[in-house]
């Protein structure tokens, strides 16, 4: 059977990309391989409708209510491979199998890469975070860590003042010019020189190379990015440079510069944020059916 539309991974943005294609009634595949980007956050917040919920279950309900129309199989496996074929795309999945179909939607999302500082992958998305408008709120005003990782954290921590007093620990990392220490002071940030040591304790307390130890409600870092599938880079998809790694290229209608390829979600955008990766995500749904009108 070749399918209408082939969607590559079954978080927010794919799930919402097969809804739109599934209510106009298209035979819809779902490759997923199971690692939503927030699988390590206990709550998801901003989302409309959804706020404070287990992103888990809000990620379950939602492939319940896709696999409820007829058109749509889901696989949970994760494609390996996809390449032009006679008239359109085939994907092949971990087990071998082989997929025909005309369409492809590329929601594939990417890896975060943290910076290598003791005791914070084991806090993250729990009391490190990267998102601001997900998680700062419920910091409830306590004291706010910026760790940097790249020249980015600047906007971190110009930010995080809205949400509590802010500490911006430059570790090593770069050194801010005269114009944004002016920034920094008239947002009231305090700024650290000294290197950061480790994070721990039961929130997120920073201890620098000196002993000295910062207790903070909650540490936002800028991780690097990765794609999550090399499938864009094997159909020779074009990337631009996003301010935390390589996304998608992709023009108005959410398509590639390959035809018939289109990408959502946050291999395609740079913003980490469940409501605007389900926009996308139906953006992008849409755009591939209208594709299939007129091609």
């Amino acid at each position: 059977m070749v399918h209408d539309v082939t969607i590559v991974g079954g978080s927010y943005s794919g799930i919402s990309a097969g809804l739109q294609l599934a209510r106009a009634r298209r035979k819809i595949l779902v490759l997923d391989a199971g690692q939503r980007r927030n699988r390590f956050a206990n709550h998801s917040y901003g989302f409309l409708g959804q706020d404070g919920r287990d992103p888990g279950a809000i990620a379950s309900e939602a492939r319940a209510q896709l696999l409820a129309y007829p058109t749509v199989e889901w696989l949970s496996q994760p494609a390996v491979q996809a390449k032009t074929g006679d008239g359109g795309f085939v994907v092949t999945i971990e087990n071998g199998q082989q997929f025909a179909t005309r369409r492809l939607i590329l929601a594939t999302g990417v890896v975060d890469e943290l910076p290598e500082v003791p005791g914070l992958s084991e806090r993250w998305g729990q009391r490190v975070f990267h998102c601001p408008y997900c998680h700062g709120y419920e910091l409830h005003g306590g004291q706010i860590g910026v760790l940097a990782a790249s020249p980015l954290a600047i906007h971190h921590a110009l930010m995080l003042p809205d949400w509590g007093p802010t500490t911006l620990f430059l570790n090593e990392v770069f050194e801010p010019d005269a114009d944004q220490l002016a920034n920094l002071t008239r947002r009231g940030v305090t700024v650290v020189a000294e290197p950061v040591l480790s994070v721990g304790g039961e929130q997120a307390d920073v201890t620098l190379a000196s002993g000295r130890v910062i207790k903070l409600a909650g540490l936002f870092t800028q991780p690097r990015t990765r794609m999550g599938s090399p499938l864009a880079a094997q159909l020779g998809c074009e990337f631009e440079a996003g301010p935390t790694g390589e996304f998608i290229k992709v023009d108005a209608m959410r398509e590639t510069n390959v035809s018939g390829v289109f990408a959502c979600g946050d291999a395609a955008i740079g913003a980490g944020n469940v409501a605007i990766a389900v926009g996308d995500g139906a953006r992008t749904g849409c755009a591939a059916h209208q594709s299939l009108m007129s091609r």
